[in-house]
């Protein structure tokens, strides 16, 4: 795929707030896409309008939706999991989808905040695969909840890559909508079962005060 390439420069970022990951940025040059790289984990987000800005995480089990503005070329991902409820009813209790629902308005208000419209919203969605131990479909119910999410908001995903059973790694790059993804074989990046496993048992864990604790 033809990729922009332009010389590497300091921009202004227009007030972009690099805290919305909590001050922890992960950001490198990737010389193969001569790009800068910005990865997300599970429970974050991030917007940008820089040209050679590329979003990059890895899916297992949760979903990530790739969402701009065409017209003013701004945009972002975010990359989340509903929690499992202690009954065992995923997904039943509103409790649960708050997560899901908080990730996708936190993501979408973002844009908009910016100039952009709901009408133009361009939207693709990745993930969902069933990749985690166990007999609870984790995937699959995540990949159900963005499907009814979008559904119930009269948005429409322009693309999709969603349930399997093998992880997968997205670079996006916002301000040109391009999007690049590829599955990967189960022992190739361990790393993100390990991390999901970690951040699903953290979501399943209510928090003393008996409420929902969306992020730290």
């Amino acid at each position: 795929m033809n990729l922009a390439q332009k010389p590497t420069e300091r921009r202004q970022r227009r007030g972009i707030e690099e805290p919305l990951l909590n001050n922890k940025v992960r950001r490198y040059r990737d010389p193969e896409f001569n790009a800068t790289v910005v990865k997300v984990l599970p429970g974050e987000h991030y917007v940008t309008d820089v040209a050679d800005e590329m979003i990059v995480t890895v899916l297992g089990s949760c979903i990530a939706a790739c969402i701009r503005d065409p017209l003013i070329k701004f945009g972002g991902m975010n990359h989340f999991m509903l929690p499992q409820s202690a009954d065992g009813a995923w997904g039943a209790a509103s409790a649960s989808m708050r997560y899901g629902n908080f990730a996708m308005e936190v993501l979408i208000n973002e844009i908009l905040s910016r100039g952009g419209r709901r009408e133009r919203l361009e939207i693709k969605v990745f993930g969902g695969g069933n990749v985690l131990a166990g007999s609870t479909p984790v995937g699959t119910r995540n990949a159900a909840f963005v499907e009814s999410y979008l559904a119930a908001e009269g948005l429409t995903a322009v693309a999709s890559h969603l349930r399997g059973n093998f992880p997968r790694r997205v670079h996006y790059f916002p301000v040109t909508g391009k999007v690049m993804m590829r599955e990967l074989k189960r022992t190739d990046d361990q790393v993100v079962l390990d991390t999901e496993k970690s951040y699903l048992t953290k979501l399943s864990t209510p928090p003393s005060s008996g409420d929902i604790e969306l992020f730290d």
